[in-house]
């Protein structure tokens, strides 16, 4: 696949994982799809960006903090339903680890 291509299908992975991290934490009749569909798009998202780089860059550590953001965003459910952080914090510190990796993304500065 081209570059174009992965990147297209590597954020509707991050619209998908940010729709169903808010279905989780909206709660509902439809949490353990919403929570299903969350650990399917993390892997896809996973997936994909190692893809989209073929190959870790080892001498580069931009993609390591990537990882852990998405470590992070893996937790985040697990966080909500033990009631560790209130649902509005662990959405904000969602949607400040996605720009920070969308940043990183664009960037690349160390």
């Amino acid at each position: 696949m081209d570059l174009i291509t992965l990147k297209v299908v590597h954020l509707a992975g991050v619209i998908v994982l940010f729709s169903s991290l808010g279905a989780i934490l909206l709660g509902g009749s439809y949490k353990k799809s919403a929570t299903m569909l969350h650990g399917i798009s993390l892997i896809f998202i996973l997936l994909i960006g190692f893809a989209m780089l073929k190959k870790p860059p080892m001498d580069q550590y931009w993609w390591m903090v990537k990882l852990g953001l998405w470590l992070f965003m893996g937790a985040a459910p697990a966080l909500a339903k033990r009631k560790i952080l209130p649902n509005f914090v662990i959405l904000t510190l969602c949607i400040i680890s996605a720009v920070f990796a969308s940043w990183l993304g664009l960037v690349k500065p160390f």
